[in-house]
């Protein structure tokens, strides 16, 4: 409270000094609207909560914003000692500038970390703790930090430079191991198999299935909804009363909260949600350090360029705009939608961050700006900590990622051609391969809140489809090349996941193997085996099913026989298992591409135009880390999503969180 009021007086003597449009008869004046402003704050935020479930949650996101307005006015016209000078315009540019000041000051005041928000989410908890009924059971909160790798946490925590998360494990407190992901080393793969244990259904980011003519996208609505309906058994890691907050699948959950494959608007009820863009230091302060995230991103990526960085991309167009939202607005609304949960006592939550993996795509996974990103989540690991003190009951928290990321100039940087005009030059077709290649990873966040906006029977839901030109519902939003229109005449369609590429025969039905391949183009397979920009490739044979096949030896993946210079060799001990579990996936390509993998710098080349990549093998993309309460003892680290899930699943039933299981002796564990 104290903190509060000195950050508003600050806000205004810094506001009353910059604009003329604002004078006040003496210092008593504002001493008496700090107070006012603080009372119509708290008031406008009981009515927009009281009338949330009239208005709905775009209403709540524009009353919100106008509040801010209307509160700076009431608070000056009652204040005799303040006068305003001009027209309508001037409490709108008072409350800008208002607003502008406080998220410097609340800037200024955490050490430029942001945490202004965070902050008071942590006051408010504070103040409702006496009040909250506790739950009968200790939680599990799952946290997810999308992309980082095992030998990045390690070195981040070696180096101090985490001192929650790092701080953790030094007290013995929680324990850190890495897990291998397997291919694909994507989210939706890894997420597939820890919320359903389905990651078999998932072979890449993007594929083509030949049965429907269509290119699946896997954080696409339509796309993703079909998937889940594939793989869910209804008893996913969250199917108890859980719930899932902006992440690809819902995990069987009852609640789920900005989920690519559940389309339906938070609730209007939901305190998390209506806290956040009703406060001054949610939405407000969020757009406006959202323009300054834009800001730091052109000086960074000039920077970049200035300094001649290799490898890198070039950083524009939408990029500019998805960092500032996923490392603004999504990371506090996250904490606020967790926070509600934790109040509420939930029994398990899971929640992806993915604000390391987008700036690290561009950036790349271990340039400064990546790393800030860590350092910013680590403190909102501490906050939550902090709130589950508050609390009358207890959560244990787990901390782990989907999968790394691999760094390296890009197969168009490095040969001057996409993966598709290799494969134009070696196949006998009259039309051009269709590529499905692209940067549309980072919308699917922000699709997912559009498209949600979008299914509403309201104002919001027809305003939104209207202005996005949507009939369906989905919106879409990104670079529309990255998932063309197939034709029913096409002959091959290349998609891309990184580093992983998938080839298809799309005129031949099923899977085509290796001698009806070489039969129909004799050169592709040679020519792509040979080309120095890929590892290897994996095709299935008649005679032995699915081969590796590199420049100079084969290795075949069922039995393990090498052929000479074994291709899986550089990729380490888990590639070989891991490929034929690939390989063995429903939609899997006819042919699979693996990229190059630099023997000193573990570089790999993407088959997008992403210096930081995943969804393949070879560099640290499938090093994966699981971070868990030490009592919980694993004995071995597990290999492949489903296995953690398995390992999840496990931990919940020993706090009696799985209505299947036995009631346990113990009920209640300290966080």
């Amino acid at each position: 409270m104290l903190y509060g009021g000195l950050a508003s007086l600050i806000t205004l003597i810094i506001t009353f000094w910059l604009l003329p449009q604002i004078s006040s008869d003496g210092r008593l004046p504002i001493f008496r609207l700090v107070v006012l402003l603080a009372v119509f704050s708290v008031l406008m935020r009981w009515i927009l909560a009281g009338i949330a479930v009239l208005i709905g949650s775009i209403g709540v996101l524009v009353g919100g914003l106008l509040s801010q307005f209307a509160v700076v006015y009431l608070g000056i016209t009652v204040d005799p000692g303040v006068d305003l000078h001009g027209g309508v315009e001037a409490p709108v540019l008072v409350s800008i500038v208002m607003s502008s000041v406080s998220a410097f000051v609340g800037w200024v005041a955490y050490a430029g970390s942001d945490d202004a928000y965070v902050a008071e989410v942590m006051r408010l908890v504070r103040r409702r703790a006496r009040r909250i009924e506790p739950a009968p059971k200790t939680g599990m909160l799952v946290i997810q930090i999308d992309g980082l790798s095992a030998p990045l946490l390690n070195w981040m925590v070696l180096a101090g430079n985490l001192p929650n998360l790092g701080g953790w494990i030094r007290d013995g407190k929680h324990s850190m191991l890495a897990w291998h992901t397997g291919v694909p080393a994507t989210t939706p793969a890894s997420q597939a198999g820890i919320l359903h244990g389905g990651s078999r259904h998932i072979p890449a980011f993007r594929w083509y299935e030949k049965e429907t003519g269509r290119v699946m996208v896997t954080n696409r609505g339509r796309d993703a909804a079909e998937l889940e309906a594939r793989m869910s058994t209804g008893r996913g890691l969250l199917a108890d009363g859980g719930v899932s907050i902006s992440n690809n699948w819902s995990g069987d959950a009852d609640r789920c909260e900005l989920v690519f494959s559940r389309a339906g608007l938070p609730n209007s009820r939901s305190n998390g949600y209506v806290r956040f863009f009703s406060s001054p230091q949610g939405a407000a302060r969020g757009l406006i350090l959202c323009v300054a995230e834009m800001i730091k991103e052109l000086h960074q990526a000039r920077r970049q360029r200035v300094r001649r960085l290799v490898p890198r991309v070039k950083r524009g167009g939408g990029y500019i705009f998805l960092r500032a939202i996923t490392n603004v607005l999504l990371r506090d609304l996250n904490v606020s939608l967790i926070t509600d949960e934790l109040v509420k006592g939930t029994p398990v939550i899971y929640c992806d961050f993915v604000d390391y993996d987008e700036v690290a795509h561009h950036a790349g996974p271990t340039r400064a700006e990546s790393l800030q990103t860590l350092e910013g989540l680590d403190r909102v690991l501490g906050a939550l900590q902090r709130i589950i003190d508050i609390l009358p009951h207890s959560y244990e928290i787990v901390v782990l990622s989907d999968h790394g990321q691999s760094q390296g100039s890009t197969f168009l940087q490095r040969y001057g051609r996409t993966l598709g005009e290799v494969v134009d030059d070696l196949v006998d077709t009259t039309k051009e391969p269709v590529q499905a290649v692209g940067k549309s990873e980072g919308w699917g966040p922000v699709n997912a809140f559009l498209t949600e906006l979008a299914l509403r029977r309201s104002v919001a839901g027809t305003v939104t489809r209207k202005a996005f030109h949507v009939k369906t519902g989905q919106v879409e939003l990104g670079p529309k090349d990255c998932e063309p229109q197939i034709a029913a005449d096409e002959q091959m369609v290349v998609t891309a996941s990184g580093n992983l590429a998938l080839i298809y025969l799309a005129n031949t039905p099923g899977r085509v193997p290796l001698e009806e391949i070489e039969l129909l183009h004799p050169k592709l397979i040679p020519g792509l085996a040979t080309h120095p920009g890929i590892g290897f490739v994996v095709v299935d044979s008649l005679a032995e099913g699915p081969v590796a096949i590199g420049a100079s030896g084969v290795h075949v993946l069922r039995s393990g026989r090498v052929e000479g210079e074994d291709p899986l060799a550089r990729y380490g001990a888990f590639a070989a298992a891991s490929m034929l579990r690939q390989a063995e996936m429903p939609h899997n390509g006819d042919l699979v591409v693996v990229s190059r993998l630099d023997e000193y710098t573990h570089e790999v080349a993407a088959f997008e135009e992403l210096v930081g990549c995943h969804g393949g093998i070879g560099g640290w993309q499938t090093d994966a880390v699981l971070v868990h309460p030490s009592r919980w003892v694993l004995d071995e680290a597990p290999v492949g999503s489903d296995a953690v899930h398995d390992v999840l699943v496990g931990w919940l039933e020993k706090l009696g969180q799985r209505k299947d299981q036995a009631e346990p002796a113990e009920s209640k564990v300290e966080a």
